[in-house]
């Protein structure tokens, strides 16, 4: 059995859909269609991510129809160049906002959250495209079983916790519940902590015993 945390590399697709620098919009759209993905990494060379359209991208070209006056995208470039643009390259918003893949689940989803992205494709040392993780791929790790995260407990935490080996282990639709004695109650916070920490962990509940304050 393996202990947390995960990381990306765990949960991520390795089959990455990307789309080269010197993509038509017509192509990038089609391929969104065809792979049902709101945004596709854009590579140069050898397949260097150098940047992600997506569909917040593509957009501009069907609002100015209209004949609006520019407004600025959140990378700071006008949406009105992006309406004219043809390319992937003129398209792309970059740098690319990217992961790797020893990085653990709870760093992917804090980048997601902060840069307010679906998805992030996860590069090598050298930038190389290695596949694409996304908030669903994120939340696998709470399909694991309840039998599987009371094992990582009881062998992984509560042996490296003074005072907590006899505790019982109950876990239901991913909530713990740890009942039992413990000889100093300034462990709780500790214990809880290193529960929480567990992949796959909804909520915790404890069942506490006469604890002795030290």
């Amino acid at each position: 059995m393996r202990a947390s945390p995960y990381t990306v590399s765990d949960v991520m697709s390795h089959t990455a859909v990307a789309v080269g620098s010197r993509a038509s919009y017509k192509e990038i759209v089609e391929v969104m269609q065809q792979w049902r993905v709101s945004a596709l990494p854009v590579l140069a060379g050898e397949g260097r991510v150098i940047g992600v359209v997506s569909e917040a991208d593509l957009l501009p070209k069907e609002g100015y129809r209209s004949g609006a006056e520019p407004a600025f995208a959140s990378g700071g470039a006008p949406d009105a160049a992006k309406a004219g643009a043809v390319l992937a390259e003129d398209l792309m918003s970059t740098p690319a906002v990217t992961i790797h893949a020893d990085a653990t689940i709870a760093e992917a989803a804090r980048v997601m959250a902060r840069r307010k992205v679906k998805r992030l494709p996860v590069v090598d040392a050298q930038g190389l495209l290695e596949g694409v993780v996304s908030r669903s791929d994120l939340l696998k790790v709470f399909l694991r079983s309840d039998a599987e995260i009371a094992a990582e407990i009881r062998e992984s935490i509560l042996p490296d916790i003074r005072g907590t080996r006899g505790m019982r282990v109950k876990v239901e639709e991913g909530v713990v519940n740890l009942s039992g004695e413990l000889p100093d109650s300034t462990i709780i916070p500790l214990l809880a902590r290193a529960v929480r920490a567990v992949e796959g962990v909804v909520d915790i509940r404890l069942d506490l015993h006469n604890p002795v304050v030290a």
